[in-house]
């Protein structure tokens, strides 16, 4: 293009720009190849440049590393009156905390001295056991076998301080004793409530477990049966409550708590050969044998004048049920009344006896010199004679 054309192109287009209204743009150069700018670089954004969030869609994308679910409408507040208690587990049960609390002050540790003979001689043995304070006035209850033989016992409350004990009073037969401290305004327990216990209901252990420091072991079961009988060291014990409540050694004589804080037995053996297999003296047995324990220093028992076993249908006695005579002495009060060897005691007093532990509770439950009707079989033939008791020698 000449300069002249070029000079008119450049006159229009000023006067068309004035008449738009607009400030005309400078022409580029023409580009030479000595001139021809380098490209601008492409920027790089940083950490704190941000694009623009994407316009919402109908279904929010959730990506894999966060996994967020869009927040569901929560749900109403629960009324006050039915939001759960305090105390209650999230699995419907109560705490034990405030009811552990309340009884484990009556609760004691006991250790003991006592005399052995070993290969290389003579040593004093140590033991560990346990008890329940039953008087302010510092009685203590507790196992037969766990002071018996004792040349020292010590006792040691929940708050650290310990005394010397000494014996009361002990019955092996029912391996129950009473201890006695000096001390006074104790925190105690009476035991009671064995008479309304059912299998299934809920029950606490208490006591020195293992001889481990720090305050009693608590463990929690259930009743798994009533009225046990079963054969120990010292003999056969009788009516007993079976828990499986974890018991181990030292827990002897402590007590078997029910929910309403009622001491329904004392602890006094285990199975050693199954698993969650413990047993307890029911309260109703143990009250009227530490009160006599207490009051005299002995349980007074009636004697009958029998040895027997459980008599049934595998002895070939037919349809009869209760207590079989095996041995007796030719001068007891069973004897004298007319009942041999072989005979089968079915009843005493109008209470039927279809096994040991029956008929032990209910001739417990009279005093020497009570006269009792006792119904029994002989040769297959029903009997009924009066025996006069007698007191039991210790």
């Amino acid at each position: 293009m000449t300069a002249a054309a070029t000079a008119w192109l450049a006159a229009a287009l000023i006067a068309l720009a004035a008449a738009c209204g607009q400030a005309p743009a400078e022409p580029a150069p023409e580009p030479t190849a000595e001139s021809t700018p380098a490209p601008a670089p492409t920027q790089v954004p940083t950490a704190t440049s941000v694009p623009p969030a994407p316009e919402p869609t109908a279904e929010p994308t959730l990506t894999p590393a966060t996994k967020e679910i869009p927040t569901a409408t929560p749900a109403p507040e629960p009324a006050e009156d039915d939001a759960p208690e305090g105390p209650d587990q999230p699995d419907g049960l109560p705490s034990i905390a405030d009811l552990v609390e309340r009884v484990r002050p009556s609760v004691v540790a006991i250790t003991t001295e006592a005399p052995r003979r070993g290969v290389l001689g003579s040593y004093m043995a140590e033991g560990a056991g346990s008890g329940i304070i039953i008087r302010p006035s510092g009685l203590i209850a507790t196992n037969a076998h766990v002071v018996g033989g004792s040349e020292g016992i010590r006792v040691y409350l929940d708050g650290g301080a310990s005394y010397d004990a000494e014996i009361v009073g002990r019955d092996v037969i029912s391996d129950l004793a009473v201890l006695r401290i000096d001390a006074e305004g104790l925190p105690h327990l009476v035991p009671s409530g064995s008479e309304s216990l059912r299998v299934g209901d809920w029950v606490l252990a208490l006591g020195n477990a293992a001889g481990l420091r720090g305050g009693p072991t608590v463990t929690l079961g259930i009743v798994s049966g009533r009225d046990r009988a079963i054969a120990t060291e010292l003999g056969q014990l009788y009516d007993l409550i079976q828990t499986d409540a974890a018991i181990n050694h030292g827990n002897s004589g402590g007590p078997l708590i029910d929910l309403e804080g009622n001491v329904v037995g004392i602890t006094t053996a285990m199975m050693r050969q199954a698993q969650g297999i413990g047993f307890a003296v029911s309260s109703s047995v143990a009250v009227p044998i530490l009160d006599s324990l207490i009051d005299h220093g002995r349980y007074v028992r009636p004697l009958i004048g029998v040895t027997g076993m459980d008599a049934g249908p595998d002895l070939g006695l037919g349809e009869h049920r209760g207590v079989l005579v095996t041995t007796m002495p030719l001068d007891g009060p069973a004897y004298l009344a007319g009942i041999r060897v072989g005979d089968v005691i079915t009843a005493l007093g109008g209470v039927d006896t279809p096994d040991m532990p029956t008929f032990l509770t209910e001739l417990w439950a009279h005093r020497p010199g009570d006269e009792l009707t006792v119904s029994y079989v002989s040769d297959g033939e029903a009997a009924t004679v009066v025996v006069t008791l007698v007191e039991r020698p210790q």
